[in-house]
């Protein structure tokens, strides 16, 4: 009707393949997704598709949610599953749990729940919450193929890939039944199902061309379908919906491994139309649930929907009230072939037949006369054995890729999955606990996979418990069957039941009947070499039984155990005691040069130079050449297979004699269980005295350690007192140093503030001097200022009263700097008295702190008293602090007293710089004075000569002469006063000047440049002897800690 493909045109155009299609439930729609991710929705009615999701990943399985119509389920290449809306296009959920990738998607009619199904595990969700309910985990060996809902029912059935299908309450999640498996003739391995609508018939099938019809209300197998030979493998089942049978459909669509869907009849067993051709396979197909429209993938990657009214013609005719009872054809002897029903290739011809979907099927026919022969020679999985004896003879040995299967097919193994794992639920049998003691195997998942299998063989029969080379026997086959623990235990089942017959029958001795046996042939065979045994004593104990109970696997390479086996395996059971004979026989030239026991046994436990293709050949020809009569096979059943279902009763042995020996171990297990637990009592009681010893000296220990630490005590209490005495002698002596640091600071603080009084007292009474000096002065002054007041004029008598303002006015500022000298005295007498009582307070902080100190220490000493021990490290801890505390207060006090004195030697060099600096000031101003002194005398001198000489006839020589002698006088009052830098020499410029007025002006300027420079020297006296007091406090303030 309609082919859909999904190209990419480019520069490079290619087809995108689709990969998975579904059905909504009305019908109309189609859900398809491509290799890409891309989700596309077709509106079959509209005639339009809509591009819904991109999810960038493959699909691998779609389905609508039945209860939100808009809704869907994809699975994707990363094991999760996605639900996303086709309205809104919209991830609704993504759900993850899976570790394979999601193989189909089951939806309840209610729309309600889910589940998903991978390889190996089955997840059941809630489509509400999106939450995982429950999870279904199955064994990696035996997988699972599909799980799935039953239409109208809460039924879930599940089907694995060993062929069992099991029911399960929905509500309750209990098993409801299971199938039994298939009756024999018709195995075949479960790939693909289908149900019916109204979940009444369950359709199987696989890699083959049949189908089984189970009727899930009888619980049994009802019919077998065959395909025709074409159909060698089913890979898709589906049945066509019809509106007029009430769910019970009759349409089933099987798609086989040529890619061409069929369409059949299951009552009528007729086909009755096909879709596909193999130039243009089907991948898989889907139908509708309304059974108007089937979907299918190509191989090619395109989309077909095909109309089914277009192809039945007939459209939805209901059909007719009775049907034809299905031939069974010819009647078989089994029950499986009375189950088969061929489908035949008549169908209604139509307009709907295309050329391409014709098929030519030939049917298989039994033949009804076939021989016992051909029926004892046809195997399971399509084998013959005499083609597998011609092969093998015509090779020598099975391809080893085929090997397994050929022996599996071989040896007829049941596969009873069930029986076998109840002998594995009885878990490790006793006689085999130990076994890695006796069998140190270095893998041990071998060992554990040959324990498993010695304990089933046990748990089977017990004479297997019992048999001491059960070990040997099955180790070669565990070893080849490891990963698959059932085909090893029934194929060593098989091998002890028809390849060692009357092996136990002289149980726990050798079996001396097989051994007869076997002599009778090498006697028959070769008499020489049997004599030669016989001569030393080598009996079939020692040269047929180890090879027996070894399987030849001691004294043959993996690559000839096998082949030796193909042909064990491919022929009677007495070809295995041939084959050992054989191997005695071809070594004979080795064992005629044997002639001591120990070289005997020592053969015949490992490999020799024995080529296995002769040995094969020399079994072949002693299974032909040796007379009926001794023939083994005479006294050998034939083979037999296992049983299905349940493994054979096992009970060829005595069985008194393993009861007994089973009686007498457990009475040994019962008496080394007795044993055991004595034996665990009495070391129980000897760990409880053991552990009462450890007590006691325990608390010896601990009494012994106690009077120890009471002796420490002691001895530290001892030490402590000791310790007391001196550390109060060592108080005694820091208060003696204290004292005299104290007496020494004070000392040291007195001789200081007497040095500095003493300074202070000299300065000012110099200042006093001065001070005196100047009144003296003044009053000089002023008594020249009486005595000139009568002979000076108004003018010079002004002058005069305005440099005596000016001397009174200078005069008065001295005084008030001195004033302020002396309070900035006081202010520092002050300040150093503060410093002074800011070092005491500091002396007896430090003091405070040094005894808080040792009263800290003897606190912590007298708080040990009651300790059980002494921590030395805390003592010395404390000493320590002490002992920095004092060589703390040391160096203060070193550095006060080293401070103290740089200040008393840096005053004293004050004192003395500026003393010399005095002196040296005052000689310079003595020199100055007398060179003043001189100057005026000799200019005095001059302007007295001049005055004589000009003024002598003036007659006032009288008067000038007693000026001179008064001037001569105050000179001589001068010479008194040496360093007073005061005297002026204005008097006798204005008697000068008065004299003579033309020489006035010249000597006032000479006066006021010699006053200059006098007052200019006395500024410079004063300031240095300003800055010598300044300097003289500064080691008070250094001392200041």
């Amino acid at each position: 009707m309609v082919n859909i493909i999904h190209s990419v045109q480019g520069y490079h155009s290619k087809t995108i393949h689709f990969l998975n299609v579904a059905f909504d439930s009305s019908g109309d729609s189609l859900l398809a997704g491509d290799r890409q991710g891309n989700i596309y929705v077709f509106d079959l009615n509209g005639n339009r598709f809509n591009l819904v999701q991109r999810t960038m990943q493959a699909c691998t399985a779609l389905a609508f949610n039945l209860r939100r119509k808009t809704e869907f389920l994809v699975a994707l290449a990363d094991y999760s599953v996605k639900c996303f809306d086709t309205g809104t296009q919209e991830l609704v959920s993504w759900m993850r749990g899976h570790e394979s990738s999601v193989s189909s998607i089951s939806v309840h009619g209610s729309g309600k729940y889910a589940i998903t199904t991978s390889t190996d595990t089955a997840q059941l969700w809630d489509l509400d919450t999106f939450q995982r309910i429950r999870k279904l985990n199955v064994r990696q060996s035996v997988g699972i193929q599909k799980v799935f809902f039953l239409p109208l029912s809460n039924t879930i059935l599940s089907c694995f890939k060993d062929n069992s299908v099991f029911a399960w309450e929905f509500d309750t999640l209990h098993c409801k039944y299971q199938l039994s498996p298939p009756v024999e003739g018709s195995v075949l391995f479960y790939k693909v199902f289908a149900v019916t609508r109204d979940g009444r018939t369950l359709v199987a099938g696989g890699k083959s061309n049949h189908l089984h019809l189970w009727c899930l209300e009888l619980k049994q197998l009802i019919r077998i379908i065959q395909m025709p030979e074409k159909v060698r493998a089913v890979r898709h089942l589906e049945f066509l919906p019809d509106s007029f049978d009430g769910g019970s459909n009759q349409v089933l669509g099987v798609l086989s491994q040529d890619n061409i869907m069929r369409f059949i009849n299951i009552e009528t067993s007729q086909i009755l139309f096909d879709i596909g051709s193999p130039e243009e396979g089907i991948s898989t197909a889907v139908i509708s649930p309304n059974g108007r429209y089937i979907a299918s993938v190509m191989e090619n990657g395109s989309l077909n929907l095909y109309s089914v009214q277009a192809l039945t013609q007939e459209g939805n005719k209901p059909p007719p009230f009775t049907f034809k009872a299905v031939e069974d054809g010819p009647k078989y002897t089994s029950e499986a072939n009375k189950l088969i029903t061929k489908v035949t290739s008549e169908r209604s011809k139509g307009p709907w037949k295309s050329k391409q979907s014709k098929i030519q099927s030939r049917l298989l026919k039994l033949q009804a006369n076939t021989s016992l022969e051909n029926k004892e020679n046809e195997l399971p999985g399509g084998l013959n054995k005499k083609r597998l004896q011609a092969l093998l003879k015509g090779f020598g040995e099975y391809p080893a890729k085929y090997r397994m299967f050929v022996w599996r097919s071989l040896l007829q193994l049941p596969e009873n999955h069930l029986a076998f794992s109840s002998l594995i639920d009885r878990g490790i049998h006793s006689a085999f606990v130990n076994i890695q003691k006796e069998y140190p195997i270095k893998s041990g998942k071998l060992l554990r996979v040959l324990q498993r299998t010695l304990s089933a063989l046990a748990h089977w029969s017990a004479i297997f418990a019992e048999t001491p080379y059960m070990p040997l026997l099955a180790f070669p086959f565990v070893k080849l069957f490891q990963n698959n623990q059932l085909i090893c235990f029934e194929v060593v089942a098989t091998v002890v039941v028809n390849f060692c017959q009357h092996w136990f029958e002289y149980f726990p001795n050798p079996p001396i009947n097989v051994l007869g046996m076997m002599e009778n042939v090498l006697a028959h065979h070769d008499k020489e070499l049997l004599q030669h045994l016989i001569k030393y004593n080598v009996t079939s104990q020692v040269y047929a039984w180890p090879l027996l109970e070894t399987l030849l696997s001691e004294v043959l390479t993996r690559e000839e155990w096998l082949k030796a086996f193909d042909n064990i395996f491919s022929n009677h059971p007495s070809y295995f005691l041939m084959i050992v004979i054989a191997y005695v026989i071809c070594s004979r030239a080795s064992l005629l040069h044997c002639n001591q026991a120990a070289d005997f046994e020592y053969f015949f436990h490992h490999r020799n130079n024995v080529d296995i293709d002769v040995v094969i050949k020399e079994a072949y020809h002693l299974m032909e050449a040796t007379p009926p009569d001794i023939h083994p096979q005479q006294m050998l059943d034939d083979f037999t297979p296992l049983t299905k279902g349940q493994y054979p009763v096992f009970n060829k042995y005595p069985m008194f004699i393993v009861n007994y020996q089973a009686q007498k171990w457990e009475k040994i297990r019962q008496d080394e269980i007795e044993y055991v637990r004595e034996r665990q009592l009495a070391h129980e009681s000897e760990a409880k005295a053991q552990e009462q010893k450890a007590e006691d000296e325990a608390w010896y220990q601990r009494q012994k350690l106690l009077q120890e630490a009471e002796e420490q005590r002691q001895k530290i209490l001892l030490e402590e007192e000791k310790l007391a005495e001196q550390r109060q002698r060592l108080a005694v002596v820091k208060r003696e140093l204290k004292v005299k640091e104290l007496q020494l600071l004070d000392g040291s603080r007195r001789r200081f503030l007497n040095y500095h009084q003493d300074h202070l007292q000299m300065e000012l009474k110099c200042l006093d001097d001065e001070i005196a000096r100047k009144k003296n002065k003044a009053s000089m002054r002023q008594q020249e200022t009486n005595a000139v007041q009568d002979t000076e004029p108004e003018s010079q008598k002004q002058l005069f009263e305005q440099h005596l303002i000016k001397d009174q006015e200078a005069v008065t500022k001295e005084m008030k700097e001195v004033e302020t000298y002396r309070r900035r005295v006081d202010l520092e007498d002050q300040r150093g008295q503060r410093l002074i009582e800011m070092d005491k307070e500091e002396i007896q902080k430090a003091q405070t702190v040094a005894e808080e100190n040792v009263a800290r220490g003897e606190q912590k000493h007298t708080a040990s008293d009651w300790r059980p021990r002494w921590d030395e490290q805390d003592q010395e801890e404390s000493y320590r602090e002490i002992a920095k505390l004092l060589h703390d207060n040391r160096v203060r006090e070193a550095e006060l007293l080293k401070a103290m004195r740089e200040a008393e030697e840096k005053k004293q060099e004050d004192v003395v710089q500026n003393k010399a600096q005095l002196e040296e000031e005052q000689k310079v101003a003595a020199a100055a004075d007398g060179h003043r002194k001189q100057f005026l005398d000799d200019r005095m001198n001059d302007e007295l000569e001049l005055a004589e000489k000009l003024q002598r006839e003036d007659g006032c020589f009288e008067r000038l002469h007693d000026l001179k002698a008064r001037c001569t006088e105050r000179g001589v009052e001068v010479q008194q006063v040496p360093g007073s830098g005061n005297i002026s020499p204005s008097d006798l410029s204005t008697l000068a000047s008065s004299l003579r007025s033309r020489s006035r002006a010249e000597l006032a300027r000479r006066e006021r440049e010699l006053m200059a420079e006098v007052r200019r020297l006395r500024r410079r006296i004063a300031s240095r002897a300003r800055a010598g007091l300044r300097a003289a406090p500064a080691p008070a303030t250094a001392c200041s800690p």
